[in-house]
């Protein structure tokens, strides 16, 4: 892979996932600490953010696999993205919030998708080369992770305050990771006009969605396609609590919050830096382990992290320890979840496939995800126990779904002998 391919992939990977990991993680203590938003408000919330993801296939997958340039419209969708997104640092009204957070789904959300599919487009050898573009993605979301922890607490930590009153002065500092998003979404919007070409197919039949769900109706893509819905829903957990349980909870040592500030976002990064290690290990190990493999250890580390979470509340150590298993969480079952898709696809529907995953695990995972997580945070009250138990056990059910329905190495290569035939 020519070295200026794979700086300007990696920077565009950089840039896409900074963009999400600045607001992401702190949502949820936001609008519950500052704007007095319910659990299940801000189910709402997490749920419009994603709603982007269920048009992305019919409406950003058909454009850049038929019509309009990958690149080109990656530009436009993040300069109209960060645009939006700066207004919620300041809208403080339920509506208003759920409105602005729904549009820039509808523009944002799609982005994940065809980044992979801009990357798939151009990399060489795909087992060889994704993870080390991809991970610079992981890298983004750790850089913005610990700037806003440091932000957080220089900035937003006045002195004088301390215990609650000083958290709460550091949870309405939070409205600036949208704005720092913003920078960044225009930032990416301008450097997608300077990405390789990758121009839209004109083969194959018209509506390239349409023949992208007759490849996903056949093995393994059936049982993977089922399964992400409960996974997204289990990720999503992670991503509606954490942020806000590691800054109600933990008590680590200084030298931690020196590194990641405060606030539980910077902390979060630990799991962005093993996400590091895994993505760079998967090229080595993907030739010799079966996709199934891959899929059960992420779903094993699901179930392990929530249990840490759920019953080792005491030991920093532990819920440290539960936050680095994001990292096999991640990378072996989203990230080889995207390869299986990529691989399992024809190339001129490959777009609109990607997007199509997108819509169940960025989409209609997370929507769900979202509601359940605000349901359960209610019914729990802060019960964290009781909490972290709901997507410990369906990791455990999902995993053994895989076992018993997702076909082995062996068979997956006869479905394709079969199919070539």
């Amino acid at each position: 892979m020519a070295g200026g391919l794979k700086a300007k992939l990696s920077a565009m990977m950089f840039l896409q996932y900074a963009i999400w990991g600045a607001w992401l993680p702190f949502l949820w203590s936001f609008l519950s600490d500052f704007r007095n938003m319910s659990g299940d408000q801000i189910g709402y919330m997490f749920a419009a953010g994603a709603a982007g993801a269920i048009f992305g296939p019919f409406i950003a997958g058909q454009i850049a696999d038929r019509y309009f340039a990958t690149e080109k419209f990656l530009g436009i969708s993040h300069l109209i993205g960060a645009v939006l997104i700066w207004q919620l640092a300041t809208i403080d009204t339920f509506y208003g919030f759920l409105i602005f957070s729904l549009v820039y789904g509808v523009v944002y959300s799609p982005t994940l998708a065809l980044t992979n599919s801009l990357a798939f487009h151009h990399l060489p050898d795909r087992d060889r080369d994704f993870g080390k573009v991809r991970l610079w993605g992981t890298f983004g979301w750790i850089v913005v992770g610990i700037a806003m922890g440091h932000w957080l607490a220089g900035a937003h930590s006045p002195e004088g305050l301390e215990g609650e009153a000083l958290r709460l002065a550091q949870v309405a500092g939070k409205a600036d990771a949208f704005k720092l998003s913003a920078v960044l979404g225009g930032v990416m919007g301008l450097f997608c006009f300077a990405l390789p070409h990758t121009p839209p197919s004109k083969s194959g039949e018209k509506n390239a969605t349409f023949e992208a769900m007759k490849e996903v109706r056949l093995q393994p893509l059936l049982t993977l396609f089922l399964l992400a819905v409960p996974v997204s829903c289990i990720h999503q957990f992670y991503f509606v609590h954490t942020e806000a349980f590691l800054h109600k909870t933990l008590v680590a040592p200084a030298f931690f919050e020196t590194v990641f500030g405060v606030g539980g976002g910077g902390f979060m990064t630990i799991g962005q830096m093993t996400e590091v290690a895994v993505l760079g290990l998967i090229p080595l190990v993907a030739s010799r382990l079966s996709r199934k493999t891959l899929l059960g250890i992420g779903l094993v580390a699901y179930a392990a992290r929530m249990a840490l979470f759920a019953f080792a509340q005491d030991s920093s150590a532990a819920l440290l320890l539960g936050v680095a298993l994001h990292g096999l969480c991640f990378g072996c079952f989203i990230f080889v979840s995207f390869m299986v898709v990529d691989e399992e696809t024809s190339s001129d529907v490959r777009a609109s496939a990607q997007n199509l995953y997108n819509l169940v695990i960025v989409g209609i995972g997370i929507i769900v995800g979202s509601k359940v997580a605000g349901w359960v945070a209610d019914w729990a009250k802060e019960d964290y126990q009781k909490l972290f138990s709901v997507p410990m056990w369906a990791a455990l059910v999902c995993l053994a779904l895989l076992i018993v329905f997702y076909p082995s190495k062996k068979r997956v290569a006869a479905l394709h002998a079969a199919r070539a035939s």
